[in-house]
């Protein structure tokens, strides 16, 4: 299955989820059962893993959202876009770039993370 463009979309809105319910389903949707997550934060294994990462990063930075900061470049199975997070209409303090892998089933199987600008410790 090729990745497309879209699914970097699908991949926000799951991170954006706050609705234990909603995002667990889009977990299911997005993510294949057995995904990797990794980051310079987090390096989880299976779908239950990355919603409980997706929850904590919640906790962090709570009524921050994730964007998109321009179009998602895709190819083949490979997906890789840059992110913002940060609060709605506000310069975003957390800038990040994936690269996603997909599954025969169009689903995110690896996310390989990488946090290009991050708030400075207090």
């Amino acid at each position: 299955m090729t990745a497309t463009p879209d699914l970097a979309e699908r991949y926000i809105a799951a991170w954006n989820a706050t609705d234990p319910a909603a995002r667990r389903a889009l977990v299911e949707e997005v993510f294949a059962e057995d995904v990797t997550y990794t980051d310079p934060m987090a390096d989880v294994a299976g779908r239950a893993a990355l919603d409980a990462t997706i929850a904590a990063v919640h906790g962090m930075f709570p009524g921050f959202v994730f964007r998109l900061a321009g179009p998602a470049d895709a190819h083949h199975d490979q997906l890789r876009f840059t992110w913002h997070l940060g609060p709605e209409g506000e310069e975003a303090p957390v800038v990040g770039s994936d690269v996603a892998v997909t599954d025969a089933d169009g689903r995110i199987r690896t996310v390989l993370g990488f946090l290009d600008r991050v708030p400075a410790s207090a």
